[in-house]
Parts: C-alpha cells; sequence; structure tokens
C-alpha cells in the first residue's frame, strides 16, 4: 500500500482541510462537497484525512463492521453477542464515477432465492464505507439514481435493499466527501443540499505559496516514506486532537444567543427547508469542540455560515454559488444579543492567524483553523472573480468595435431576455445512452417493456417471464412438492424503458442580420431557456457560433450548461452570415463527438432565421451542409428568428433541407398559443 500524502503538509486550502476536521470529529455534520479546478489537492487532501482518522472497533468476521459493544440487531451477518472485537483502521473506500447500482448497495443473488429459498447478499461499497470514508471524485458526473441512493443512505444511516420481494437492511454511517469540477457541469440544486458543507478551492496566485506547494510535492515524490516521517509528529498531534474533540462534543453548549444567529442568518439569505439550520448548528457546534471550547460563539456561528451557506443559496444552474459576508456580518450583530463573543465576526475568515485566543490544543483562534507548518501563507479564498459578462447594453448597428471579418464591425453583446419554459425537444426513437431525461431510451430504470435472456449477471428479475420459461420443464425436473424448481436457464431479464440524455448542440446566428438589439436578446433568452431545459434533462452541451466568414466552436460539448451560459452572454455579433460554415462546424463537432460517446444521440438546435450571404452560392452551400445532417439521421430544430411583417419562410426551408422540423420563438414556449393550436391541430389529424 501506498504511503498518501501527509495531511497536514498540504500547504493553504484552509477551508478545505477545516471543513474534512469538522466531520471527521462529527459526521453528523453531513459531509463535504469540494468545488474548485483541477489540480488543487482536492484528491490529496481527501486521501490523506484517511491516515488521520481513529482506529475502529469490529466484531471480528463481520462484514458490515459491527460494534462489539453495540452490534446492529439486523446485520445480515449477525445476530452478533456483546463483546471484545478487534481493531481496524478506519476505511476510505472510493465510489468510480461508473459504478453499477449493484456495487453501491450490494447484490442478492435472485438465482439462489428463488431455486434455494436463501439470502444471499453479497455487500456493496456502502457496507465497506460504515464507519470510515465514502470519497466520489467528479460526483457530479455520477449518475442521478446512484447519487439519491447515496444520500439517501447518507441521510438515514442505513441501506436497504429490495428486488422481487426480499429485502436486506445494513447500517451504512460514513463520511461523505464528494469532489466536482463545475467546468464538467453541476449537481442539482436539491442534491446540493444534501451536502452538509461545501468548499470552494482554487490554486494560490501567490508565487511563495506556489514555490512550498511544488517543492513539498517534490520531496514527497522522490521519497514518501521520508517525507511522512518528517511530518509523523504533527499528523499524531491532529488525531489526537480529533480524538479531544470527540470526547468533548457532547459537552458542548449550544446557547439560545448562537441559536438565534443562526436562525437569522438562514432566515436573511432566504434558504429553502429547515436542512441548512441544522447543520449550521451541529457545524457550530463542532467548530467550539474543535477550538476546545464548551460554548459556541459568535465566531462559530460565522464560520458555519461560510460553509454550510453557499451552496443552499443556489436556486438555478445559472447562479454562482457565494455569500455575501457584509450582509452576514450584519445579521450577526443585530442578532449578537449579549453574546460573550463580538458579533461582528471580525476574527477568522478562514485566514490563517496566529494572533490572540490562544488554544491549548493547537495554533489556531477560536473559528478553530486546523493547524498548518511550514510556509503557506494566508487562505488562498479569491473567489475566482470571474464576471458573468456584464456588459452594457448597447446593441446599435452604428456602434463597432474592431472589426473581425470583411463587411460590417463587431457590436457589443446584449444582455439575454428572462428566459421562459420551453417546450419538450426530443430525438425520436429507442436510444441506449446515458441516463436523463429528454429522450426514449432502454434503461436500467424506468417502466417494463419485456423480458430477454441475462447477458452476465441478472440484475433486474422478470418473474413473470421466468415462471413461463421454467413452468413446461417441472415434470422432467422432477417436480414433486409445491416449489418451483427454477434453473438458470429459465431466468429472465427484465427490458426497461426511461429516458436518456441526449448532446444539445447549439448552432447560433451571431451574424449583423441577427445584430438589432432587441432581436438578438429574445434570441440570447431562447437559447438560455433551451439551456435551463438542457440542464434539467440531464444534456451535455455545445455551441457553435457563426458569423463574418467563418463558424467556431464557442464552447465543446459539454455537461456544464452554465459555462455555455457565460459563453452565450458574451457573444458579439455582426458581419456576414456563413451558415454554411456554421453547419459544417457543427457536423464535425458531432463527428468527433460520436466516436467519443457513441451511444448519445445528438439532437442539433440551430437558431437564426435562414438567411446565408457571402462567398460564392451561399444558399446552395448551405443547403448541401444541411442535407449531410439529414443523411446521418441526426435530429435538428431550427428556431426560426425572422421577424417583421414580411417573412420569407426561409428557416422553414433551412428545415427542410435537414430533415427536422421548425418553431417560431414564439411557439418555443411551453404555454405558447400558437403551440398549442399546432400541438392540437397535430393531435386531430393523427384521430383522424
Amino acid at each position: 500500500m501506498s504511503t498518501p500524502f501527509p495531511f497536514t503538509a498540504v500547504v493553504g486550502q484552509d477551508d478545505l482541510r477545516l471543513a474534512l476536521l469538522l466531520n471527521a470529529v462529527s459526521p453528523a455534520v453531513g459531509g463535504v462537497l469540494v468545488r474548485g479546478e483541477k489540480g488543487t489537492a482536492k484528491s490529496t487532501a481527501v486521501r490523506a484525512l484517511s491516515a488521520l482518522m481513529p482506529e475502529v472497533d469490529v466484531v471480528a468476521g463481520c462484514r458490515f463492521s459491527c460494534a462489539p459493544a453495540a452490534p446492529d440487531p439486523a446485520c445480515p451477518d449477525g445476530p452478533h453477542e456483546v463483546g471484545p472485537g478487534v481493531q481496524r483502521p478506519a476505511r476510505m473506500v472510493e465510489l468510480p464515477v461508473g459504478a453499477s447500482e449493484d456495487r453501491l448497495v450490494g447484490a442478492l443473488d435472485i438465482e439462489r432465492a428463488l431455486a434455494e429459498g436463501v439470502k444471499a447478499f453479497e455487500p456493496g461499497l456502502l457496507a465497506d464505507a460504515h464507519r470510515g470514508i465514502l470519497y466520489v471524485d467528479e460526483v457530479n458526473l455520477l449518475h442521478d439514481h446512484l447519487v439519491d441512493l447515496l444520500l439517501d443512505a447518507a441521510a438515514m444511516g442505513a441501506s436497504y435493499v429490495e428486488r422481487e420481494g426480499v429485502s436486506v437492511r445494513h447500517a451504512a454511517r460514513f463520511l461523505l466527501v464528494g469532489t466536482m469540477n463545475p467546468e464538467e457541469g453541476e449537481l442539482r440544486p436539491q442534491l446540493l443540499d444534501r451536502f452538509g458543507l461545501t468548499v470552494e478551492v482554487a490554486a494560490s496566485r501567490e508565487p511563495d505559496q506556489r514555490v512550498e506547494v511544488v517543492r513539498r510535492r517534490l520531496a514527497y515524490d522522490d521519497d514518501p516514506e521520508g517525507f511522512a516521517a518528517r511530518w509523523a509528529d504533527e499528523e499524531t498531534s491532529v488525531r489526537a486532537r480529533i480524538v479531544a474533540a470527540r470526547k468533548l462534543l457532547p459537552s458542548v453548549v449550544l446557547g439560545d444567543g448562537p441559536l438565534r444567529q443562526i436562525a437569522a442568518t438562514c432566515a436573511a439569505f432566504e434558504v429553502d427547508g429547515m436542512r441548512a439550520d441544522i447543520v449550521m448548528a451541529r457545524t457550530a457546534t463542532t467548530l467550539a469542540a474543535w477550538a476546545g471550547r464548551t460554548e459556541v460563539l459568535a465566531e462559530d456561528v460565522r464560520q458555519a455560515a461560510l460553509l454550510a451557506l453557499p451552496h443552499r443559496r443556489r436556486r438555478n444552474p445559472f447562479d454562482a454559488p457565494g455569500l455575501d459576508e457584509d450582509k452576514l456580518d450584519e445579521t450577526l450583530e443585530e442578532f449578537g444579543g449579549g453574546d460573550s463573543s463580538d458579533g461582528s465576526g471580525g476574527s477568522d475568515d478562514s485566514g490563517d492567524s496566529g494572533d490572540e485566543d490562544p488554544d491549548p490544543d493547537g495554533p489556531d483562534g477560536g473559528g478553530g483553523q486546523p493547524p498548518q507548518e511550514g510556509p503557506d501563507g494566508g487562505n488562498d479564498d479569491d473567489g475566482s472573480g470571474e464576471s458573468s459578462g456584464e456588459v452594457p447594453a448597447q446593441g446599435e448597428p452604428s456602434e463597432s468595435g474592431q472589426a473581425p471579418s470583411p463587411g460590417a464591425g463587431e457590436q457589443a453583446p446584449v444582455r439575454a431576455a428572462e428566459p421562459f419554459r420551453t417546450k419538450v425537444l426530443s430525438v425520436p426513437g429507442l436510444g441506449e445512452g446515458a441516463a436523463g431525461r429528454r429522450s426514449r431510451a432502454r434503461t436500467e430504470h424506468g417502466r417494463t417493456t419485456g423480458a430477454r435472456r441475462p447477458q452476465g449477471a441478472l440484475t433486474k428479475l422478470h418473474l413473470a417471464a421466468t415462471v413461463q420459461a421454467a413452468a413446461p420443464h417441472q415434470r422432467a425436473r422432477g417436480r414433486s412438492g409445491p416449489g418451483l424448481v427454477v434453473r438458470r436457464d429459465d431466468l429472465r431479464q427484465a427490458t426497461r424503458e426511461g429516458r436518456e440524455g441526449n448532446l444539445v448542440l447549439f448552432v447560433v446566428d451571431a451574424s449583423g442580420s441577427m445584430a438589432a438589439r432587441q432581436r438578438m436578446s429574445a434570441v440570447k433568452g431562447a437559447v438560455l431557456s433551451l439551456l435551463l431545459d438542457a440542464y434539467q434533462r440531464r444534456d451535455k452541451v455545445g455551441l457553435v457560433t457563426f458569423r463574418g466568414s467563418t463558424g467556431e466552436v464557442a464552447l465543446p460539448p459539454t455537461s456544464s450548461v452554465d459555462a455555455a451560459a457565460v459563453r452565450l452572454e458574451s457573444l458579439p455579433t455582426g458581419g456576414r452570415t456563413p451558415l454554411a460554415a456554421g453547419l459544417l462546424r457543427a457536423h464535425d463537432v458531432l463527428r468527433v463527438e460520436r466516436l467519443r460517446d457513441p451511444a448519445r444521440r445528438a439532437l442539433v438546435v440551430v437558431v437564426t432565421d435562414g438567411r446565408a450571404t457571402g462567398g460564392p452560392e451561399p444558399v446552395a452551400l448551405s443547403g448541401r451542409a444541411a442535407r449531410l445532417f439529414a443523411a446521418d439521421g441526426v435530429a435538428s430544430v431550427v428556431v426560426d428568428c425572422e421577424s417583421g411583417p414580411v417573412r420569407l419562410g426561409l428557416a422553414a426551408q433551412l428545415a427542410g433541407e435537414l430533415g427536422g422540423t421548425a418553431v417560431t420563438l414564439d411557439e418555443l414556449r411551453a404555454d405558447s398559443i400558437a403551440g398549442l393550436v399546432r400541438d392540437v391541430q397535430g393531435n386531430s389529424r393523427r384521430a383522424a
């Protein structure tokens, strides 16, 4: 087994280390979601934490890690007698992104259950992680149904496996840690809420701190054992502090003053539900225990808010997580009410401090920052200051910047109109892509549509089909009693139909013909609405734009719809309309993506008025480019942006060449009267 990088040797990342340590003291805090760019020591810190976890007492031979002093009465390996056990290190179990449901929760041997009448249960990763750490790298890429199972088990402290009337339950209490890069897509708000704490991490911009990171990493790579030995004393000190904080935690008092501050803070920031209040209370209590105190202070409440609230304020994928610290300080001061601490939160803001309030257990102050040796500098919480495209709303054709293409100048981006709920656009036929909510597909979950012989291990038994397959052979098999004699050849796997996520590739006309301010604002609003729909339906998205003389990939296919929204917001307009170039570039993107992910079907959404200019025979060229999509059977929709009393109908012609359909901006709305009339007419024609 390789030597992990020491936890105390991690440079900076104070908030990350503090959140992990608080959960090590009290798993009831609810786990940690670590968000940040690649290469910021997310995985290194999580893996290093396992070496600090105190050893656990377990019943010898129990696959579910029952505590010998209080074994689980429902343990599948039980019942166990109360008595001495054996000690082992706390486990850190990693859940792969591509894991199956059976690998996560465990699997029942359906064949033995039917043929022999026994419960043969093979534990999954949830059982392995009981009383330890369950780590999910790239948790935002995990299938939604697995995330639901994972978070349900974390909330209830138990895992349930039920198949065809046979059920197994076992304890599953663990420290849940997930890491993710927001560039790869976001978690749904309701899943974000299930993580107790969230930490944003970013690489330091301080040269001295970056030098220290490189120095320590090179020293570790050259001699892992020697490097770990040099940090052994610090590791032992933190491990002892975790044990001491666990013992002190039941004695910590959460007074009425801090509790009122917690409630007022959650109300002031308008977080949904009561989970935030409970998590903040547990976090503030654990912070006090970590600092060696038996009383919760206002500074604990402040730090708890910074860790527990930012991700709970995210209402849609285009909201950036975060917290207004000035507003937080004002709320704490207003509801401070004579508490023994200073309510303004001027103490620790997750920075490193060697100031007052010395703690006998460690070098940090009242908020409970983790110990840090070496030249690690302060916190590097610079917030990555990305502005979400606040641009002046000046889209007048006369206003030009630099001229990127011949014919017309580039015009300043305009803001998108307010998004709206769109009609459901789907890919026809039956796919087999990743689970989602857009198009029909064969999936592991959904309604049962038939049965087939299992290929590999049986996972979803079709009971009626199995009985039908076994029934004709009962006499030949010598059946004499009431039981059914079932053999492996009789077993039938249920085939199910659900929904899949697709690749929604937007091809957006950014030429001068779209540049009128109100028109482009409406177009961006429509694309933003479709992006929101793609987020809700678990799609990948891509963005191709065309103007001037070329088409360009503004955003390669990704699961991050908020990245697409940022690119859309800053999209400039102007120049000619190279429709053919845009379509050809989109076709090339699909060709490459088909090699990477052949099971994911594509839906191309072309947003244009249908005009084509520039170059020889632009209309004929765009028609030939469009027919490439039709030849490949790619589903497509043209959003017709033409406006005014005189309409040329060019977008509808383009839709015909693509082999798709055309909708106007008005018909795109789910509550559109025009769309409703069209649906009714279509239903009437089908009925006739």
